[in-house]
């Protein structure tokens, strides 16, 4: 059902009230000049957004009922192409897809609270709308994302670190969020930039042209200190290491928050590279996580590992510029390859 909001409701009482008193013998007095212009000059009541709350509600409950039916263990037949394309998009597909490769097609299926909805209110025609969702996933409070195309699917989900809490998310008087262009200059990054900003801080950590903008912790500068030792520990095995992270062209989510700032909810991918130098006396042992993409345990000339990782960051408003910390974050080990 259409949702015409408080303001509606009340424009539509008064033209009531007014059509009632119309019909009675006793007719009011004409309206003087200047109330005559405000009434002409008040702002018309908003138009129902895009995409209401009681519709984002309906549909986060057919995705997460969805989701769940497709892990009960059955019938392989189907269920991974529903998966992938019915269900999930972006980042949250790859992720989606390789649990179920992993397992055999019998992933872990999730326990659900109930959710808190942040719905931008986006014009009518929007093309492209989308909403999160603050719930609990087996016990741990999680970030959803959902968006919609030609249908409604997950696109992202990240599980909030610990002690991190979620900003507060900006609402207007009738519960509707706002959401933060890409290329807004308020904040300390703009959302357009939040990946590649975040790419180049797990990479370089605190050498690099980024540092600074990203809060030190276990999801930026220390994944570039393990980098960078598992790099030299390679080359004195007689390995070549690397390890890039990308942003591809996942899509970004920005709402704004109360202080001005942005919670950005975006994705990256992880490839990391090991090679022999010699390929005769050196093998590479396949990690266990990889096992279920590579069958040998070892391989002889190359190793390539591809990790698919989505985050959530709260970015200060640049009026009160500060390090923006990574506050969730979910991932996982999407492809591999060797030989």
């Amino acid at each position: 059902m259409r949702a015409y909001g408080r303001r509606g409701v009340l424009a539509l009482a008064a033209g009531l009230l007014a059509a009632v008193t119309a019909c009675t013998g006793n007719a009011q007095p004409a309206p003087t000049r200047s109330a005559a212009a405000a009434s002409a000059t008040a702002s018309p009541s908003p138009a129902p957004p895009a995409v209401t709350r009681a519709e984002a509600a309906e549909e986060f409950s057919a995705i997460i009922a969805t989701d769940d039916a497709l892990r009960v263990k059955g019938p392989l037949e189907g269920r991974l192409d529903m998966v992938k394309n019915d269900v999930t998009t972006g980042g949250q597909s790859q992720i989606a897809v390789a649990a179920f490769l992993a397992t055999g097609y019998a992933p872990p299926r999730f326990r659900w609270g109930a959710p808190t909805l942040y719905v931008p209110r986006f014009a009518q025609g929007e093309q492209a709308p989308w909403f999160s969702a603050l719930v609990t996933r087996d016990g741990r409070p999680a970030l959803l994302t959902f968006t919609k195309s030609d249908r409604w699917r997950l696109s992202s989900a990240a599980e909030l670190l610990p002690g991190q809490e979620l900003p507060k998310i900006k609402l207007d008087a009738e519960g509707y969020a706002s959401v933060v262009a890409p290329d807004d200059k308020t904040v300390t990054i703009s959302p357009q930039f939040i990946g590649p900003v975040h790419a180049s801080v797990a990479e370089t950590g605190t050498a690099g042209v980024t540092a600074g903008l990203l809060a030190t912790g276990p999801y930026t500068t220390d994944v570039a200190e393990q980098i960078a030792s598992q790099r030299e520990k390679a080359k004195n095995d007689g390995f070549s290491y690397d390890s890039i992270f990308s942003a591809d062209n996942y899509p970004v989510y920005a709402l704004r928050t109360e202080d001005g700032g942005a919670l950005i909810q975006y994705s990256l991918t992880r490839t990391t590279t090991t090679t022999t130098k010699t390929a005769e006396d050196d093998y590479i042992p396949v990690p266990e996580q990889a096992s279920w993409a590579i069958t040998t345990p070892v391989l002889r000339r190359t190793l390539k590992l591809i990790e698919t990782h989505q985050y959530a960051t709260a970015v200060p408003p640049l009026t009160t510029p500060a390090a923006a910390p990574v506050i969730a974050h979910d991932g996982a080990l999407t492809r591999a390859s060797g030989q």
